[in-house]
């Protein structure tokens, strides 16, 4: 059966951004006769007031769902947090010994290195071969193959990436016991038995390492679907730092029908219309589109 997800970062209200990603999840859930649930992912809390991070999470959270409910966009079940699931994460850590490797690089080593061609900077193995002298532990790195990872995205279409090219041994767990997010959603997803996954094209790099750590793990790879990520007049993607607004939920209506215009979706009257006639085939196969001008 069918089983779809929506997991927003509690960093700041739904804004239209946000909603595409929800709503196409959503009704791709809906549309299918399947289940669709929420989780919150709280693991990395606000660094500025750390002695109030869980009740800024937990406020942040509580607005999303909020918006979520008067959006008509139900979910199933409970919702989950990744902050209760640690142990989780912690297990699947510890079937992954011996494939992963302390290193002590820091992110600016990273990016100063020969081999960083991008902004997050490929990690070019310093660490791989065990601690160079007077360095300390700052992190678990995954060690990659050069094996080509290979799905077909059911809007971006084939996608072919090589971890350890293109990324380098990516980090699973920092020194300060924080798991990373590509360790998280992996454990998320096959623990609640999601089947498809459909979000934003922002994530559409980190599929290639999900993949792998499934196959690791010996978990089942769900379906992706990847929509156009939306960004201001500057091409910036709509986000809490780039100043998106909050959706307003007096005009739900409006801002649904946007958001289906966005996705490339017929006007619809109500969600139950939406259902009926949700088809991913009118996706823009696009990894990001500008956002309606009132939205900006």
């Amino acid at each position: 059966m069918y089983a779809g997800r929506f997991a927003p970062s509690p960093t700041g209200p739904l804004h239209f951004g946000s909603l595409v990603a929800a709503l196409a999840s959503w009704l791709d859930a809906r549309a299918a006769g399947g289940r669709w649930q929420v989780r919150i992912e709280d693991l990395d809390p606000p660094r500025e007031q750390p002695g109030a991070a869980g009740q800024i999470l937990r406020a942040l959270a509580g607005q999303i769902l909020r918006a979520l409910e008067s959006l008509g966009l139900e979910w199933d079940g409970p919702v989950a947090y990744q902050s209760r699931r640690r142990m989780l994460y912690r297990d699947a850590l510890e079937r992954l010994a011996g494939k992963t490797y302390a290193c002590g690089c820091s992110r600016k080593e990273v990016a100063d290195s020969a081999l960083a061609t991008n902004s997050a900077g490929v990690y070019p193995g310093t660490c791989r071969n065990g601690l160079p002298a007077g360095k300390t532990p700052r992190a678990l790195r995954m060690r990659t193959t050069s094996e080509p990872i290979c799905f077909v995205d059911r809007v971006q279409g084939k996608i072919e990436q090589s971890v350890e090219r293109d990324v380098g041994d990516f980090i699973v767990c920092r020194a300060d016991g924080q798991f990373a997010y590509q360790l998280a959603v992996v454990v998320d997803d096959a623990e609640q038995g999601i089947t498809d996954v459909v979000r934003g094209a922002d994530l559409l790099d980190s599929t290639a390492r999900q993949i792998y750590l499934q196959r690791l793990l010996g978990y089942p790879t769900p379906r992706y679907l990847h929509v156009p990520v939306a960004v201001n007049a500057v091409g910036e993607k709509l986000s809490k730092q780039t100043g998106a607004p909050a959706i307003g939920l007096t005009s739900a209506r409006d801002q649904l029908r946007r958001a289906l215009a966005f996705l490339g979706q017929p006007e619809a009257a109500n969600l139950r219309e939406a259902v009926r006639s949700w088809n991913p085939g009118l996706i823009p196969a696009r990894r990001m589109v500008t956002a309606p001008d009132a939205l900006e």
